[in-house]
């Protein structure tokens, strides 16, 4: 079961003030480090309305009040982060409830950060490009370009291992499209002969 991208090209202006390791994943969605006083004017500037935190620690009073300031949501699931972390440790369900926020166009834009951007968030964004079909070499070379000499191989194992199917089924009770304005949108190659069959059950 094949899935296509249908995007536009996006131009993010990114100049001082931006967190370190910040990038565009793909339209309305970002990852960076953890953002800190000195970046909430370029954040502001992205309209967000979703943060998807990574760390198990509380989040801190000055950054929950900016995102209470600017009506922003914030989804945590803590992963433990550690210089060795063991691969087991890297938690397969949780990972999965974070892509399910992010494959819900209603929490877009959205900026995915841990500490640093680099282990936590990158295993997050290897597993949905895997749910993109994007090809593991191409999946773990964005992994490694982010994580730079701290790439851990355990990391790369967990999302070559990661399984993707259970999220599939999930996208067809997700709305995935801005309504009206012409964006990209999620879609299936045979969505609309998965649909006759619900029609017809």
């Amino acid at each position: 079961m094949g899935i296509v991208m249908i995007e536009e090209e996006v131009e993010v202006e990114v100049g001082d003030g931006r967190p370190s390791n910040f990038s565009l994943v793909e339209r309305g969605i970002y990852r960076s480090s953890f953002p800190d006083s000195s970046n909430f004017a370029f954040l502001e500037s992205l309209n967000l309305r979703s943060i998807v935190y990574l760390c198990p620690e509380q989040y801190p009073e000055e950054n929950s009040e900016f995102l209470r300031a600017n009506g922003i949501r914030l989804y945590q699931f803590g992963i433990q982060g550690t210089k060795k972390e063991p691969f087991v440790n890297v938690p397969k369900d949780t990972i999965t409830e974070a892509l399910k926020v992010l494959l819900d166009v209603r929490n877009h834009p959205v900026l995915i950060h841990c500490k640093q951007g680099k282990h936590r968030t990158g295993c997050l964004v290897g597993c949905l490009r895997k749910l993109q079909n994007w090809c593991l070499s191409s999946v773990l070379d964005e992994y490694q370009h982010f994580a730079g000499a701290k790439a851990r191989p355990t990391d790369m194992k967990f999302i070559e291992l990661f399984d993707v199917s259970c999220l599939r089924q999930c996208l067809y009770s997700i709305i995935y499209r801005y309504q009206g304005l012409g964006h990209r949108r999620l879609a299936y190659q045979d969505e609309t002969l998965h649909q006759k069959r619900i029609s017809t059950n």
